[in-house]
């Protein structure tokens, strides 16, 4: 199997792993949305593949988790926050373009202080990211379409699932950190 072969099933695998890991516990949030352990796996993708790759495979498995289990308002702006939330995290944990894997560099070796920069960088904007959206996603159901009250009732309902994110974001940044040292170890494909 050649290298980008490997490479390529296992941005499949991560993928994969993303979207099952987000729809097996999902704890419904009073925004429409769910709290969930994937962003573990959507920080492991970056850290893993490297933040391109990483972002993609995030973008996609969250999105198809939210596919899936009908969650349809959701899908577009789920593949965008959480792909961006993965290559905040890959590009600052891997570094440089050589920490990341590019022209033969091994994204595979990464300190622990840059994980958790990098995965709570990403996860914070995963919060603002979901609080916008959430806004958006308010004002456009109420039938006001963007009047002031209506952007105001999607602030007010919007600000209650912060704290659920950023207690799913921690949990993210917590378990990625945790299962990286790991999982950096399996015989797979290394740049």
């Amino acid at each position: 199997m050649t290298e980008k072969t490997k490479k390529l099933v296992l941005a499949a695998l991560m993928c994969a792993l993303t979207c099952v890991a987000t729809m097996v516990i999902r704890i419904p949030t009073p925004t429409m949305g769910y709290i969930h352990p994937g962003d573990a796996l959507v920080l492991l993708c970056a850290f893993l593949l490297g933040p391109v790759p990483g972002a993609l495979a995030a973008g996609i498995g969250s999105m198809l988790s939210d596919l899936f289990s009908g969650y349809l308002s959701y899908v577009p702006a789920t593949f965008i926050i959480k792909a961006l939330t993965a290559l905040l995290a890959g590009v600052i944990a891997c570094g440089h373009k050589k920490a990341a894997g590019i022209n033969g560099g091994n994204f595979r070796e990464l300190a622990m202080p840059r994980l958790i920069i990098g995965g709570i960088v990403g996860e914070a904007f995963m919060v603002i990211g979901y609080f916008f959206f959430e806004i958006f996603l308010m004002a456009v159901t109420t039938g006001d379409g963007f009047s002031s009250a209506s952007l105001a009732a999607g602030a007010a309902s919007a600000i209650s699932g912060v704290p659920f994110n950023i207690v799913q974001g921690l949990f993210g940044v917590v378990v990625s950190c945790v299962l990286y040292p790991f999982l950096k170890k399996l015989p797979v494909s290394e740049s």
